[in-house]
């Protein structure tokens, strides 16, 4: 049976009555990026405002595969359990040339992992699940059916004209978190443009429900016989739901591609007849970002700052990266910890991650869609030889799977450390007697120690961890002690073999002023 979506009630918000006070935080756009970034705030303390425009959850299935960073920020908003519940885990993609496999690439799952590589899950399980937490939560005010239509960035605070089923109404905040999606209403207000490339190219995208034993696997075909001379991709999803792409050329009619008459068939060439269709639709694709994502008090977020293709998962994976680099630093500055030069942090590691992302969207993008000549002959060239030589493989893509950026930094290191845990890289996961260690960091600064005790005298929690062979593979490396300090997002921020208080106190101040 199709998914019934959920559709949340309207309250008449208080400011149709009388002027409200100026709100610390208010967030436009409740999909993953607008709710997981009011739960952030929340778990710190922070109150916000959460305005959407509609009132219920993403229409299809939209962003699907949720890589292990994403699950770990989704565990920490108090979610991740409901994923794993329903969503299909998997490690294995696989890529065929034709109808034959060239290769398959096994992400692989660590025993000292707690999270799997990836889950495929819908769009609007994540956006359910997350607004059921923010309903509950009592520092979050989230309000449907309140549709921005003016905004005015002052220096001091932003101003938001909202309309209403009941009449307009005006909001004051401090700061004004935009997660408004790719049209961005508040991006268009205050006149900003994306910089990128634009892609002509369609591909129609399906839900099918049906009974049937592909693996929980990734499959991608070039020129596959079923849909020749172009692409396709499958996915299993929860609830015995498929995801079907299909590239259909710059020249397809999406209007006649939607009919029934038209997609049923295409389907049908994959699948065979024994399914349901759940929903479909054509869409093009964008590689841009905002030349800024913090613009005085009013910050950018997912694709209101950035939009890539969608090969590699990149799109709601990133947004929850933005919200998980913002949070605590908008914490900070609110709470007075911290200046809010702090904040220029966030737009210079998620923009480096944005140009990451938005160059290997782009490099997959010209490889599965290549131009009439060179481009198609090399393609094709290099698929032919990947089938036969492994020197090959590399070469081939499909989309190569969102990672999390390591944020450029200066900071103290030690080259005996393993590269994987340097600065500026996620803390990598790993048990610690019956939990783990991401769940020991939580979500504030701390000063982790391997086999020494951490110096005296120095104000940020401190944790000596249980030395196993993972952490000693992760942490450890050729070192046989290690001081690490960790931000509250748990990205390493230092690290040393052995560190005198001072300096350790250095890297505590550059992490709250946010230097490199």
């Amino acid at each position: 049976m199709p998914h019934e979506y959920k559709s949340f009630a309207y309250n008449p918000p208080p400011g149709l009555r009388t002027p409200e006070p100026r709100h610390g935080v208010v967030i436009v756009g409740a999909g993953p990026v607008g709710l997981a970034m009011a739960l952030d705030l929340a778990h710190r303390g922070i109150a916000s405002v959460l305005l959407d425009e509609g009132d219920r959850v993403a229409t299809g299935s939209r962003a699907i595969c949720w890589s292990r960073r994403s699950l770990e920020i989704l565990d920490r908003l108090g979610v991740a359990d409901k994923v794993l519940d329903i969503g299909t885990p998997w490690q294995v993609g696989r890529t065929c040339y034709g109808d034959q496999e060239v290769f398959t690439e096994d992400f692989g799952r660590d025993p000292g992992d707690r999270m799997p590589p990836f889950v495929n899950i819908q769009q609007y399980f994540i956006e359910e699940f997350l607004v059921d937490a923010v309903l509950d939560h009592p520092l979050i005010d989230l309000r449907f059916k309140n549709r921005v239509i003016d905004v005015e960035a002052g220096t001091e605070a932003a101003t938001l004209s909202i309309k209403t089923p009941d009449g307009p109404y005006m909001l004051e905040a401090d700061y004004l978190l935009a997660c408004d999606g790719a049209r961005s209403t508040v991006r268009a207000t205050m006149d900003l443009e994306f910089e990128g490339e634009m892609f002509e190219e369609r591909f129609l995208v399906a839900d099918i429900e049906m009974e049937a034993d592909f693996p929980p696997e990734r499959w991608f075909w070039f020129d596959p016989s079923f849909h020749d001379g172009q692409s396709a991709l499958l996915h299993r999803q929860a609830g015995n739901v498929y995801r079907l792409d299909l590239h259909l050329g710059r020249d397809a009619n999406a209007k006649q591609e939607v009919r029934p008459e038209k997609v049923i068939p295409r389907i049908e060439q994959v699948v065979g007849p024994d399914f349901e269709l759940d929903w479909v639709s054509v869409y093009t694709f964008q590689c841009r970002r905002l030349a800024r994502f913090v613009h005085g008090r009013v910050i950018f977020l997912g694709d209101a700052a950035h939009v890539v293709a969608p090969f590699g998962s990149r799109g709601g994976n990133g947004g929850l990266r933005d919200v998980d680099n913002l949070g605590w630093k908008l914490a900070a500055v609110l709470q007075g910890r911290a200046p809010e030069t702090l904040l220029e942090s966030y737009d210079r590691e998620r923009v480096q991650s944005a140009d990451e992302n938005l160059t290997q969207a782009i490099r997959a993008t010209r490889f599965m869609t290549p131009r009439p000549g060179v481009e198609q002959l090399f393609r094709d060239q290099v698929l032919a030889l990947a089938g036969k030589a492994e020197f090959a493989r590399p070469w081939v893509n499909p989309g190569r799977f969102s990672q999390p950026t390591v944020y450029r930094t200066d900071a103290p290191d030690d080259r005996l450390l393993p590269a994987l845990s340097r600065p500026g890289a996620v803390a990598p996961d790993a048990p610690q007697g019956s939990g783990w260690l991401m769940q020991a960091l939580g979500a504030e600064a701390r000063l982790v120690a391997f086999n020494c005790d951490p110096p005296a005298g120095l104000e940020v929690p401190k944790l000596r961890a249980e030395v196993n062979e993972t952490v000693r593979r992760r942490y450890l490396g050729r070192a046989d002690r290690a001081l690490y300090l960790i931000r509250p997002d748990q990205v390493v921020a230092a690290r040393w073999v052995a560190a005198e208080p001072k300096a350790v106190s250095a890297a505590l101040r550059a992490l709250w002023e946010g230097r490199e």
